[in-house]
């Protein structure tokens, strides 16, 4: 052992101290396993010169004909059991991170603090030469007196000591208290902390939380559940609302085909009738697009089936319009036509069926009509790497052939009934100069085949291949050393 050590044991046992606390808080908690090394090595240098000197913290602190010095060496050796009490702590958290992860925080605090109450027992029976058992006793009665105080407290912790036990949620999780619904950010002594949907902080006591009805929505981790309820005219045939709302369910892509989705009927009042159609989602992100997306397909399809929601304005298009003037009044690209323009240009549609499966439009054929979808889902299919992938749907009030009327271009995608279809063809001959006279629709389709082609390019490309980096401890996993 170096002379200056050997000669100033107390000065360099606080010195020790000091340097744990400077390192601990110096090195970054990304390099844990590292500060848990320093702090280790550490703590051995610290028991070697205690110990080297002859204040062994299992025995009395030496120098009793000097008081300062006894003072100094009872304070380092009592230093010594904390010490090694947050050495083990701290151990024993990174054991558990590595095994649990952050569930088992409320686990590793209450070992932390049963090892601390041990080390200050220990130091107060070696140290101090107390009799324990006496200061059992009178810590018992404190512990008695502080638990009636602190009875919610208490509640609090051994109900958190009892949900990360049984883990009906972990971090990260989407779930419902007692109605309250968010995710989960923490869980500790006294409190289950949600941020919920609309970014506020929700704190629900463990208590409370261990009594209350708990919905988790991340259980199963691939699957999470969504509904959405239509208030729909008492008048309208419930046949013809339920066809209509599959159709919808089909036409939404980012519902699960298994477990399948489904409509229910709900209620009847003298108001209206309540549907309600409920499906999944394979994430939990995805469950506010889609429900949105559901609801606007819902719409579309009951309004192409000529029934109308409770909250939409009834009579908006008048009952003895065509099907083909009702359509035009629906199309985003052909709602701008005058009146009188679209009397002219419904007389000039022709309604086409088709079954499902059947083939609309194919790819590379140059389109020498336009199609708007009147009812029905339409299934559009790309190729990659020759192999066809779904890669969109399309519903009432959308437009199919566009790139063969603008550019007589071929159609990059195969268009495909999904299910039974009714769609309105307008004819080149006519649709031409009415896009050389109304510059507006002829923008709106262009911009929409520009957003198509787009869309088809990035997702027929292949991704990037991100080049892997390479180094020594790759070199060593790839022989299994």
């Amino acid at each position: 052992m170096p002379s200056f050590i050997a000669d100033h044991p107390m000065l360099c046992a606080v010195a020790l101290i000091f340097i744990d606390i400077a390192v601990w808080r110096l090195i970054s908690a990304d390099l844990a396993n590292w500060k848990l090394a320093a702090r280790l090595v550490i703590f051995a240098v610290f028991s070697v010169v205690l110990f080297n000197d002859g204040m062994n913290p299992m025995q009395g602190a030496p120098y009793a004909d000097d008081t300062t010095l006894h003072l100094a060496a009872t304070a380092l050796q009592i230093g010594w059991w904390l010490f090694a009490a947050r050495t083990l702590t701290v151990l024993l958290g990174a054991v558990m991170m590595q095994r649990v992860g952050h569930t088992g925080r409320l686990l590793q605090d209450l070992m932390g603090a049963v090892i601390f109450l041990i080390a200050i027992i220990a130091a107060m029976a070696y140290v101090l030469d107390l009799p324990v058992k006496g200061v059992l006793a009178t810590s018992g009665a404190v512990a008695i007196i502080v638990g009636l105080a602190l009875q919610s407290t208490l509640s609090d912790v051994f109900s958190g000591i009892v949900l990360n036990t049984t883990k009906p949620y972990q971090i990260d999780d989407w779930i419902s208290i007692d109605g309250t619904e968010g995710r989960v950010t923490d869980i500790d002594w006294r409190a289950t902390r949600l941020q919920t949907s609309q970014g506020s902080l929700a704190v629900i006591p463990n208590s409370l939380a261990a009594k209350a009805k708990i919905i988790n929505f991340s259980r199963p981790a691939d699957m999470f559940g969504l509904a959405v309820s239509l208030q729909i005219s008492p008048h309208a045939r419930p046949q013809t609302v339920i066809e209509a709302l599959e159709r919808a369910m089909q036409g939404c892509r980012p519902l699960l085909a298994q477990p399948a989705p489904s409509v229910a009927f709900k209620a009847s009042t003298s108001g209206g009738v309540e549907y309600e159609i409920s499906g999944f989602v394979p994430a939990m992100g995805l469950k506010r697009e889609t429900r949105n997306l559901l609801y606007d397909l819902a719409y579309r399809h009951l309004q192409a089936a000529g029934v109308g929601l409770l909250s939409a304005t009834e009579g908006s298009t008048p009952p003895t319009v065509s099907g083909a003037r009702a359509l035009l009044e629906r199309s985003s690209i052909f709602s701008t036509l005058r009146q009188e323009e679209k009397d002219t240009f419904s007389q000039n549609m022709t309604l086409h069926t088709y079954r499902a499966g059947e083939m609309i439009l194919a790819a590379g054929e140059v389109s020498d009509h336009l199609f708007i979808i009147e009812s029905g889902v339409v299934s559009v299919l790309l190729v990659k790497d020759g192999h066809k992938f779904e890669a969109g749907r399309m519903g009432p009030g959308e437009v199919i052939g566009e790139s063969g009327i603008l550019s007589e271009q071929a159609a990059l995608a195969d268009f495909s009934a999904k299910t039974y279809c009714t769609l309105y063809r307008i004819e080149n001959e006519y649709l031409k100069p009415c896009l050389d006279a109304r510059h507006d629709i002829g923008e709106a389709m262009k911009a929409l085949l520009d957003f198509r082609r787009h869309a088809a390019q990035a997702l027929t490309e292949d991704a990037p291949v991100v080049p892997v980096k390479k180094g020594f401890l790759q070199w060593l996993r790839k022989r299994g050393l």
